[in-house]
């Protein structure tokens, strides 16, 4: 029987220049998406996928991640005297249980595989999952669990590592982390290979990696060596690429769509995504758009 998946790790110390100047002061997984942090679109996730314990995996000037995830007495304490509980009720729901989170330096940006193995004490010898904060997700209307929920089901029934992909346009290959197919399930098939941006042209499909992964303990012994690949840093792919020579590997499908909030268009889409998606914001938001674009 497998070992329940418990844990997530976090990476959260990037710096987000992508987004300067908005992101010199807050961090860029706190940007909002619609009411909440990016970050928390995240965590509830993850959380809705069965996640107990949440590991972040910061850097300096992060400090305010940590205290989104903590008491809020003086904030708490106005909503109750001023009769919001519905705002209250909000707060409190989005609060992690106490022990729930734990938080460990990443001090120098040496990499995804870096950042992943700084979490190896935390997480202890059990698999667990990862989940990129630049990444929010969405389920389908046919399939509402969203991506990391979809992992955790695969892993129950393949077991071994699990990694999220989605498919991309062929010609665009060159900018991700691409998967070979092997005996396909479907929904999930066998993961034969993996390359870290191929040069047009070459890549095995189009399927690339999403930010959403299910891994066994056996990836910190391989990212401890300290290895550098493309950019001198520790590439979570290229420790992943060593473990498969021990462990299966099987991918997911994702029913469902990924927005990457590392990019300004993807940020802004995503906005747009969840407004739609909501029924107290979504009506007026349509007219809205129909105004900014002009059309009927």
């Amino acid at each position: 029987m497998n070992k329940p998946i418990r844990k997530a790790v976090l990476p959260v110390a990037g710096l987000g220049t992508r987004f300067l100047p908005a992101t010199k002061a807050v961090p860029k997984e706190m940007l909002t998406v619609v009411d909440r942090p990016a970050l928390q679109h995240v965590v509830e996730e993850a959380r809705e996928a069965g996640i107990e314990h949440f590991v972040f995996v910061t850097g300096r000037n992060k400090s305010v991640i940590e205290d989104h995830f903590d008491m809020a007495y003086e904030l708490e304490d106005t909503l109750k005297r001023r009769g919001k509980e519905k705002e209250f009720a909000a707060l409190m729901a989005d609060l992690p249980k106490a022990g729930a989170t734990s938080f460990t330096r990443q001090q120098a940006p040496l990499g995804l595989g870096h950042a992943v193995w700084c979490a190896r004490d935390i997480v202890g010898d059990e698999p667990f999952a990862v989940l990129l904060p630049d990444m929010i997700t969405m389920g389908s209307k046919t399939r509402q669990s969203r991506c990391l929920a979809q992992c955790v089901a695969a892993y129950e029934r393949h077991g071994g590592n699990i990694i999220a992909v989605e498919e991309v346009p062929w010609e665009e290959t060159h900018q991700y982390g691409i998967v070979s197919v092997g005996r396909d399930y479907g929904d999930t098939f066998e993961i034969t290979g993996m390359v870290e941006k191929p040069p047009k042209g070459t890549a095995p499909s189009n399927l690339y990696i999403t930010g959403r992964y299910i891994l066994l303990p056996e990836i910190f012994a391989i990212l401890d060596k300290g290895e550098t690949g493309a950019g001198g840093e520790i590439q979570l792919t290229d420790g992943m690429i060593k473990l498969m020579a021990q462990a299966p590997f099987h991918g997911v499908r994702f029913d469902g769509r990924t927005y990457d909030c590392g990019m300004k268009l993807g940020f802004l889409t995503a906005n747009v995504a969840f407004a739609l998606a909501r029924p107290d914001i979504a009506p007026p938001l349509r007219e809205e758009l129909k105004r900014l674009l002009g059309t009927n």
